[in-house]
């Protein structure tokens, strides 16, 4: 494969942008689920239309139940955080319309971001005075740092796939050679039955 693609698709796995736009239902709940890798910056910015009487809680937690962000009756906001471990990370949104009153549903508008595109090298410039050729310099370093990691994972991710393939290749072979072993035993066993019958009704010696 060629380096120039590697590089690509490894930038493109490492930086994420989605920006989604959704209707919620009143006293609903809409969730989006990512798979994030470890040690991976995450953020977002939403904004949810008003509507009087209504509120919209939004809430980030991993596979785990842990909350990580919690937002209560906000229509608009941001939250950052960085993933512990290689897991499946869930947003959601929740509407909540009190019973006296009839719900109207919101429209939400949603970006995240992950990996580098995440990190606002404009403002880390500037907080360390760096010049215009630094701050790029600084993102192509990042980016070959996490081109490495990126390499590795799956390096690790192909070793833990080899390894299950040969787990279950070796318990398809022990599970054929027993099914073997079964079929010539019971083969046998009716050989002897039937013998033993024919022999019974005095139809063989």
């Amino acid at each position: 494969m060629d380096l120039r693609a590697v590089i690509l698709s490894s930038f493109l796995l490492l930086s994420t942008v989605q920006g989604l736009m959704f209707e919620l239902q009143p006293n609903g709940r809409k969730c989006l689920r990512e798979e994030v890798q470890k040690d991976v910056l995450v953020t977002g910015e939403y904004e949810v239309s008003e509507v009087p009487g209504q509120r919209t809680d939004v809430k980030v937690t991993d596979i785990k139940g842990h909350t990580l962000v919690s937002h209560e009756d906000k229509s608009k906001g941001k939250f950052a955080f960085t993933t512990d471990d290689y897991e499946v990370y869930e947003i959601c949104f929740v509407s909540k319309v009190p019973p006296n009153l009839r719900g109207q549903k919101h429209e939400v508008e949603v970006t995240i971001k992950m990996g580098l595109e995440a990190k606002n090298y404009e403002t880390l410039g500037e907080a360390a005075r760096l010049k215009p050729l630094e701050v790029e310099l600084k993102r192509l370093e990042d980016l070959s740092e996490a081109i490495v990691q990126d390499f590795a994972y799956m390096r690790q991710r192909e070793e833990e796939m080899r390894d299950t393939n040969e787990s279950t290749n070796s318990r398809v072979l022990y599970f054929s050679v027993f099914s073997m072993l079964c079929l010539v035993a019971l083969a046998t066993w009716q050989v002897l039955y039937l013998r033993r019958f024919f022999k019974a009704k005095k139809l063989i010696e």
